[in-house]
């Protein structure tokens, strides 16, 4: 009887462990599977089909006007762009969602991609910037800008950074500052002619002169981000139960929304202001991880790679012999999910 009666039930704390590794080696394997299917396909795929042999061939071509050749000059380094853009806006989305506890939020949502994009379009009307080196200096300068009013405003009132009006602060600058781009647009229609195909976000006519002064950026703000994990976890319970058990709230906020801003400049810079990435993502890690960030950034990263690979690649198979850019695919495949997010959140108030 004393047995029978100390011992625990087995059953359900033997039973979570095991669905958790399960969920968390599905949701690797789908990311690999998926990521090396999308990697195949977007160097195969385009205006023309080449086989596998082809691109292989074209790395050793000796002609470089052979069509292999061409294909590993352009294919190559918009795959490796797409890979880079998507991990930086999916880790960076995830973390901006627990900084502010809001599942709505991202990049794009809380005015970042905007104070980015204003400042870029600045850089090219008053200082004539044409290069992407100079371009993420501005886009840091405008995101980090963009990401103190959004925090700033948002803490005002006695409740302080509540995620409602982190998104409200988030929308509303996001307004403002698209109206200020569009004044500077109107006026300078020069600007305009070198900035709207930017503004669409997209990988095309990636090459790697191009993308090399962005990867400091990205790599900065990746390591910040991953560190920023344990912090994440605490501020998740709240500022107050966070503070009670010792956690840091304010340095832990900085670091991680430095990671955030660094990963988001470095990938618009690059490829433009592209929207939904970092908002879709979490969600579907958080699917395979759960919400302990240390799985749930990694995760991030790599289903964000695949998922703008993907959409890329779906860009150019539907428009053929053109592309669509991939900043159009990622919001036609976003919005819904957005909407859906909404109606599930009203949902759980009624």
């Amino acid at each position: 009887m004393i047995g029978s009666t100390s011992e625990a039930p087995a059953g359900p704390r033997g039973v979570r462990p095991a669905l958790r590794r399960r969920r968390l080696l599905l949701g690797f394997a789908i990311g690999v599977g998926g990521l090396a299917l999308a990697v195949v396909l977007s160097l195969v795929l385009g205006s023309r089909i080449v086989s596998w042999t082809e691109v292989l061939g074209g790395v050793f071509s000796p002609d470089p006007d052979s069509f292999a050749q061409q294909a590993v000059a352009t294919r190559v380094p918009r795959t490796v762009l797409a890979l880079l853009v998507g991990a930086a806006l999916g880790l960076g989305g995830a973390v901006m969602q627990g900084i502010t506890r809001n599942p709505l939020a991202d990049p794009g949502l809380l005015g970042v991609n905007a104070g980015a994009s204003l400042a870029v379009v600045l850089g090219i009307a008053v200082l004539g910037i044409d290069a992407t080196g100079e371009y993420v200096w501005f886009a840091l300068v405008g995101a980090a800008t963009a990401a103190v009013l959004v925090y700033t405003v948002g803490s005002i009132g006695r409740a302080g950074a509540t995620p409602l009006k982190l998104a409200i602060a988030g929308a509303a600058t996001s307004a403002a500052l698209a109206s200020l781009v569009s004044a500077v647009l109107l006026v300078r229609t020069d600007v305009f002619n070198m900035f709207r195909f930017w503004q669409v976000g997209g990988v095309g006519g990636a090459d790697f002169a191009a993308l090399t002064p962005v990867l400091p950026f990205l790599g900065a703000g990746a390591i910040l981000a991953l560190l920023s994990a344990r912090g994440l976890d605490v501020l998740a319970l709240g500022d107050d139960v966070a503070r009670g058990l010792g956690g840091r709230v304010g340095p832990s906020r900085i670091l991680a929304a430095a990671g955030a801003v660094l990963l988001t400049a470095g990938a618009v810079s690059v490829a433009g202001p592209i929207a939904f990435v970092g908002l879709v993502v979490p969600h579907a890690a958080r699917a395979f991880t759960g919400p302990a960030h240390h799985w749930l950034l990694p995760y991030s990263a790599m289903l964000g790679a695949l998922l703008l690979v993907a959409a890329d690649v779906v860009g150019r198979v539907i428009s053929r012999p053109s592309d669509i850019p991939v900043g159009i695919m990622t919001a036609v495949l976003g919005a819904p999910f957005f909407i859906w997010l909404i109606r599930r959140a009203k949902v759980r108030e009624l």
